[in-house]
């Protein structure tokens, strides 16, 4: 569903609160939505502005899952399944994002957070970027992004990135559309990094119904029921960008970073803003859940898996575990070197058996202590490529490095199964005997 059916329904379920008390977008509203644990959240009135902030509709996977009409166990091939089949969206003439046209835009008025002390500057972070690759064509992804001026942020490109290599290679300004309070379905699609020339677009379609619409100043694309558009251009300029906060809850250090000028902005006449704070649930969900259809997909092709779960305790980025229906002895150690070509910048990950509740991390604990031995089950690869967010790694080179560890916690073979199945007690009414 869109997304205002879909704050409508939690709403109607119980699940949305609204702050109707005046709340400031400098420290006050962000530390007010961590208290409310990124609960789906309303705030009617903002400090100084015209539009309501909301967030928190990406906070847990149960949320995401009613929204894209499935539940948390089913989720995960929901994706596989948008990412193997994409459907190309509609386009339509008119839409809700384009109710209001702003051609001299003041981003002052746009209620932008400071979430945190040492923050570079005022931030857009819930901010879906849409651009055009002359060769593999359209792609959407996060691009947090730090004002700098009345019409000018600096937009954090990571290198080897769709956005990156595109616009390194383009002469001139890149266009760029930053799409901000997007559908769950949308928010997911950009999330999940597919292969160059796949439209991310076309995925969020095959999660739900994505109608386009053509931007007013730019040959680019945008959800017709997007809150917000910001049209304008990545130019050859640099300018800082940062610090800011993390994955990992560390805070990133200053860069030099493109610059992106405003040129137009569209927006819904009753329009509202989206947040998403760094470091928290939602930013660990939307990057660590969309590797969990690739891993599914590397391991699939040498055993049975069952489901993968990127860890919160990992940061969302460096930890999974994966469940697998074993049926030879060596399946373990297969999963473990085709889970880390599903996610390469990950650090460790721990293979169970389809007996184990992927999600309590008690029982993938009890795995490991009873099912596991370092001598025989651990696979150590030293010294590889990893992820730029792991502090401990080698930070020295152009590209950091790190030692991977897998940890195989399924059954041992040829055992007695009784030593290795938990007991389980029955549950009984004790209204019968209290």
């Amino acid at each position: 569903m869109n997304l205002r059916d879909f704050l409508a329904k939690l709403e109607q379920d119980g699940e949305l609160n609204r702050v109707t008390k005046e709340i400031s977008t400098e420290y006050e509203l962000a530390n007010v939505l961590y208290s409310l644990e990124e609960q789906p959240t309303i705030f009617e009135n903002v400090k100084g502005y015209d539009y309501p902030i909301f967030g928190g509709i990406t906070s847990s996977r149960d949320i995401i899952a009613k929204a894209l009409g499935t539940t948390k166990e089913k989720l995960l091939l929901k994706l596989v399944n948008a990412l193997r089949e994409p459907q190309e969206p509609p386009m339509v003439e008119n839409a809700p994002c384009q109710e209001v046209v702003i051609d001299n835009p003041d981003l002052d008025k746009l209620p932008l957070l400071l979430h945190l002390p040492g923050d570079g500057g005022r931030y857009g972070s819930a901010t879906v970027a849409v651009i055009k690759d002359p060769e593999t064509g359209r792609n959407i992804c996060y691009h947090r992004i730090m004002q700098i001026g009345k019409n000018k942020f600096t937009a954090r490109l990571i290198p080897k990135r769709q956005t990156r290599t595109t616009y390194d290679k383009v002469e001139g300004d890149l266009e760029m559309a930053i799409c901000i309070g997007n559908s769950v379905a949308v928010m997911i699609a950009a999330s999940l990094g597919p292969p160059p020339g796949t439209d991310e677009l076309a995925i969020a379609h095959a999660l739900d119904d994505t109608p386009l619409v053509k931007c007013k100043t730019i040959d680019l694309e945008v959800p017709a029921d997007a809150e917000i558009v910001l049209e304008g251009r990545l130019v050859k300029e640099v300018d800082k960008e940062g610090p800011f906060v993390d994955l990992t809850e560390t805070r990133d250090f200053q860069r030099q970073e493109p610059v992106f000028v405003v040129d137009c902005i569209t927006h819904r006449k009753d329009a509202m803003y989206q947040v998403l704070l760094p470091g928290r649930m939602e930013h660990k969900i939307l990057m660590g859940m969309p590797k969990e259809p690739t891993i599914y997909d590397e391991v699939s092709k040498v055993v049975d898996c069952k489901n993968v779960l990127v860890t919160i305790g990992g940061g969302s980025w460096l930890h999974s575990i994966v469940q697998i229906d074993k049926k030879h002895p060596d399946d373990g150690k297969k999963a473990i070197e085709a889970a880390f070509q599903g996610h390469k910048s990950m650090k460790h990950v721990t293979i169970i058996d389809k007996d184990v509740d992927i999600y309590d991390s008690d029982a993938v604990e009890w795995a490991l202590a009873t099912r596991f031995q370092a001598t025989k089950d651990a696979v150590i690869i030293p010294n590889q490529p990893g992820s730029s967010l792991d502090p401990s790694g080698d930070h020295s080179g152009k590209k950091t490095m790190i030692d991977k560890v897998g940890l195989d916690a399924t059954m041992p073979e040829d055992v007695d199964p009784a030593k290795y199945v938990r007991v389980k007690y029955q549950d009984v009414d004790t209204n019968d005997y209290c």
